[in-house]
């Protein structure tokens, strides 16, 4: 039967893709949980909710890298900890050695011991973590010294590199994480060289010379109280880290409320449209279905 398209007709049609679309748009926000699943969802807020996306993973970015940084300025610390405490235990060889009645003997024993800690004072400036030397500058796959105790002189040159690197804060700043082996036992001053004072022992101590161990003591007080300078760059570091992880696990948290605020359906409210759309949907057909139909056959009779 052919029948007239009025506008009855199409003003039911469009109600009904307008029902359908709230349907269809109440079921995606049950499923995915979001009230924007597409651009047209919420054109005004997309822009926002993609800064505040691109914010979150920045943020999570920085944050990784503090975590890397805390394993390595951690270990740095722990590090040059033992070291004070080694070259403590090196003065106190020092005192043991000094009196001008100690026999050659004695301060010949002490030497051995003072070797010892020599070797394991590089082996602290070679501090490596995850397969990084931590005190090796910008170029860490480098173990910075190597030593011989039968050479004269037994520390290698340092062979790292300066260290430039710095980590970026939540807040956008720039913190410097590392020193080198160079700057913390290898100073260019003679004065604050740990290397220079524990060796300067050692070979006054095997040559039982008085004023070089008298001298050698000197250097070691200096150079103690410099090591410990070093020591409170990296608590400095681990301070800071510390609060900046500490910050942006809060600044995480205020995004992602943020992002939710945006982004996160109402599921109640979700419900409930679904039902009212289903609902308007039957009583719509319903009422189609009472509307007479009128035929072209209808107007020529």
């Amino acid at each position: 039967m052919i029948q007239f398209f009025d506008s009855s007709q199409s003003v039911f049609l469009n109600g009904m893709d307008r029902i359908q679309a709230r349907e269809q748009q109440a079921q995606t926000q049950l499923t995915t949980g979001l009230k924007i699943n597409t651009v047209s969802d919420d054109p005004s807020q997309l822009p926002v909710l993609m800064q505040v996306r691109s914010s979150i993973a920045e943020n999570q970015q920085i944050t990784s890298n503090l975590s890397r940084v805390k394993s390595e300025s951690d270990s740095a610390e722990s590090a040059l900890s033992n070291a004070t405490s080694l070259m403590d235990n090196i003065t106190s060889l020092g005192s043991e050695g000094e009196p001008t009645a100690t026999s050659a003997a004695t301060r010949n024993q002490l030497a051995q011991q003072v070797g010892d800690d020599l070797q394991q004072m590089v082996t602290i400036a070679n501090t490596q973590v995850e397969g990084r030397y931590v005190f090796s500058g910008d170029d860490d796959q480098t173990q910075p010294y190597t030593i011989d105790l039968t050479q004269t002189n037994p520390v290698s040159a340092y062979a790292g590199s300066p260290s430039t690197r710095t980590v970026q804060l939540p807040d956008g700043s720039l913190l410097p994480v590392s020193e080198t082996a160079q700057q913390i036992f290898d100073s260019t001053d003679p004065t604050t060289n740990v290397f220079s004072a524990i060796s300067n022992l050692r070979t006054a101590l095997l040559n039982n010379d008085q004023t070089g161990i008298d001298s050698a003591i000197s250097s070691l007080n200096n150079s103690s109280t410099y090591l410990n300078t070093q020591l409170a760059f990296y608590g400095n570091v681990q301070s800071r880290v510390n609060g900046a992880i500490d910050f942006g696990a809060n600044l995480e948290t205020q995004l992602e409320t943020q992002q939710s605020q945006i982004q996160d359906a109402d599921l109640t409210q979700s419900i409930t449209e679904l039902s009212q759309a289903s609902t308007q949907q039957q009583a719509a057909l319903a009422a189609e279905n009472e509307i007479p139909k009128t035929s072209l056959f209808d107007y020529l009779g």
